[in-house]
């Protein structure tokens, strides 16, 4: 953070760094989102703005009755990434003044890889705005390629974080991993522009929700221990989710998803008990032991 921000309340200095979180990873930023978030009178918010404004000029400019991104944006404050995702995200912190209470101690896995946020908020203004970028990507079987994308969300695959998209190069939605993007810029012109057929509404994948059931596995000894683990009801816990994401959760929760329940060993605590509903997820090739039934074949490339 920069020094001279110091002189400035802690609260103030919070206001600020909001200000510059919706400036760079909305792309702009209101007066009534000030107003909204801190619960701040009118000439409070519109004070904190120009105030930001004024300690950061190559950041911001104001049309529009908003402050909108500048290409020459360096940031005043650290953004971690872990709390700049969990906001995009779930909005955590958003709805509620910030506290002061200690944490609950804890631990969590490490993430192997994590994006920079230059990249993540290249990728998140585009979504707010509607437009494409042009970048290159780092395939794992293809190498370096360049791409065009139309990005609509974001997803956590619980391993790495993708931005779903239409992409343009290949025709298609699909996932690409942040980290692998480089050099991403908005696309100029008319072609930045998204068609219907490049946004989330005509994601076939993003907008299909499947009911997934789980029950213990059967060669588990203690199903009644799992049950009570996850909270099952009747033996069976039901889950709806989106099928562009299924096979990330089948995968990280390691629910034997093949039609007999074949798959051994003890991380197996989950079977899938109707496999049919996998049947069309393109992403269902990501599921442990998932084997697609003859009439779905072929729906599955990615």
């Amino acid at each position: 953070m920069d020094a001279a921000l110091l002189e400035f309340s802690a609260a103030q200095r919070q206001r600020l760094a909001y200000i510059e979180f919706r400036v760079w990873f909305h792309g702009q930023v209101a007066r009534k989102d000030v107003l909204e978030r801190f619960e701040v009178a009118t000439a409070a918010g519109t004070r904190d703005l120009a105030l930001y404004r004024d300690l950061a000029p190559r950041n911001v400019v104001y049309e529009r009755k908003a402050y909108h991104y500048l290409p020459s944006f360096v940031p005043l404050f650290c953004h971690d990434v872990d709390r700049v995702l969990a906001m995009l995200t779930s909005g955590f912190g958003m709805s509620e003044p910030a506290t002061s209470a200690a944490p609950i101690s804890h631990a969590v896995p490490v993430r192997l890889n994590q994006p920079r946020l230059e990249d993540l908020a290249t990728v998140t203004r585009a979504i707010q705005g509607g437009y494409a970028l042009g970048l290159t990507y780092h395939s794992i079987t293809d190498g370096p390629q360049h791409r065009e994308i139309v990005p609509h969300a974001l997803v956590d695959s619980g391993l790495r974080w993708h931005a779903r998209a239409f992409d343009r190069t290949r025709g298609r939605f699909q996932d690409l991993v942040l980290t692998r993007m480089a050099q991403a810029e908005p696309v100029s012109g008319r072609a930045g522009e998204s068609v219907p057929e490049e946004q989330a509404m005509a994601d076939e994948q993003w907008n299909r929700m499947v009911v997934l059931h789980f029950v213990p596995h059967p060669a588990q000894p203690y199903p009644r221990s799992i049950e009570r683990d996850l909270g099952m009801r009747h033996g069976r816990l039901t889950v709806t989710i989106r099928a562009a994401v299924a096979g990330y959760m089948l995968r990280q929760w390691l629910v034997d998803c093949s039609r007999d329940a074949c798959l051994k060993g003890p991380e197996f605590r989950l079977w899938l008990a109707d496999v049919g509903q996998l049947d069309g997820v393109s992403n269902a090739v990501l599921a442990p032991g998932y084997e697609a039934s003859a009439q779905s074949d072929g729906v599955h490339g990615r």
